[in-house]
C-alpha cells in the first residue's frame, strides 16, 4: 500500500508548525513533507521528527521572495548565484532531518524564452549534481497554472523531456496527481509511461484541493494502481481540509498502521 507523508504546510494548521509533527503522529502518519523549513532551527525539526518516529519524505529548496510572490528563481538567469546559495542552505536541513529527496520550484517565468529556459535548465543540473554529491535526488514538479499563473515549469512533457535530456542519475519527477488532472488529465495512462521516472507523489481532490475521498478522481483505484506499478516512494497529502483535519482523515483510516 502506499506510504502516505502528512503535508504539514497544508495539514493540522490548527496548531504551529512545529507541533503539527506531533499531530500527525498522532493521527497515525509515519512520515511528513512540508514546503519550506527555513524559518525554523533545524535541530528543533530533527527532533520532532525523531521524537514521533517519523520519516521526512520531502521539502523544497529556497523559493526566492515567497512572501513578495516569488515561487522559486531558478529559470530567471540574475538569480544563479542566489540559487546555488539556497541548495547550500537546504543541505543542513536535509542531513539532519535524514531526507532522500527536495524539489527545486521554477519560478514565474516563460518557456517560450530562451533565456528562462537556459537558465532553468543550468539551475536544474547544477542544484542535481550538487545534492548528488551528498546522496540526495532532485525532483520536479509541473504546477498548473490556475493555481500558480505564469509558473514556468507547467507541462508534464517538457518536464519529462528535461529529465529525459539530462539524463542525470539522481534527477526524478514529482507527480503531483492534483495538478496533472487539471492540466493534462489521463492520470493513470500517466502513471503507467512515466512511473520509471517519478521520485515522489502527492494528492488531493480534484477540484477543490481537498480530502483525496471527494471530487472527480477516484483515488481508491489511484493508490490500487500504484501498489500494481510497484511505486515505493511517498505519497505525499498536498490537500487542504475542508475542515479540522483530523475530522476529514476517514479514507486514510483503512492504511493506519498496515506500513
Amino acid at each position: 500500500m502506499p506510504r502516505f507523508a502528512a503535508n504539514l504546510t497544508m495539514m493540522f494548521n490548527e496548531v504551529p508548525f512545529l507541533d503539527r509533527f506531533d499531530r500527525a503522529a498522532a493521527a497515525g502518519f509515519t512520515a511528513v513533507e512540508y514546503l519550506f523549513p527555513y524559518d525554523f532551527p533545524v535541530d528543533a525539526i530533527a527532533e520532532r521528527l525523531t521524537r514521533n518516529k517519523l520519516t521526512q519524505a520531502l521539502f523544497n529548496l529556497p523559493p526566492g521572495n515567497w512572501a513578495a510572490g516569488e515561487r522559486g528563481i531558478a529559470c530567471l538567469p540574475d538569480r544563479f548565484a542566489e540559487l546555488k546559495a539556497g541548495v547550500e542552505t537546504a543541505l543542513p536541513y536535509a542531513l539532519a532531518t535524514g531526507v532522500k529527496r527536495v524539489h527545486l520550484m521554477s519560478g514565474i517565468g516563460d518557456r517560450a524564452n530562451p533565456a528562462h529556459a537556459k537558465a532553468y535548465r543550468e539551475a536544474v543540473k547544477t542544484a542535481a549534481n550538487r545534492l548528488g554529491e551528498v546522496g540526495l535526488d532532485l525532483v520536479l514538479e509541473p504546477i498548473n497554472g490556475r493555481d500558480m499563473p505564469g509558473y514556468f515549469l507547467n507541462d508534464f512533457a517538457w518536464a519529462v523531456d528535461l529529465i529525459n535530456d539530462l539524463a542525470l542519475p539522481n534527477l526524478k519527477l514529482q507527480f503531483d496527481i492534483y495538478h496533472r488532472q487539471i492540466m493534462h488529465g489521463d492520470v493513470t495512462m500517466a502513471l503507467r509511461a512515466l512511473m520509471p521516472l517519478v521520485g515522489h507523489i502527492q494528492i488531493a481532490s480534484v477540484p477543490a484541493r481537498n480530502e483525496p475521498s471527494d471530487g472527480e478522481l477516484n483515488y481508491g483505484f489511484l493508490f490500487a494502481e500504484l501498489d500494481r506499478l510497484g511505486y515505493a516512494g511517498f505519497v505525499g497529502c498536498e490537500y487542504r481540509p475542508a475542515g479540522v483535519t483530523e475530522a476529514g482523515l476517514s479514507w486514510f483510516a483503512p492504511y493506519v498502521g498496515q506500513r
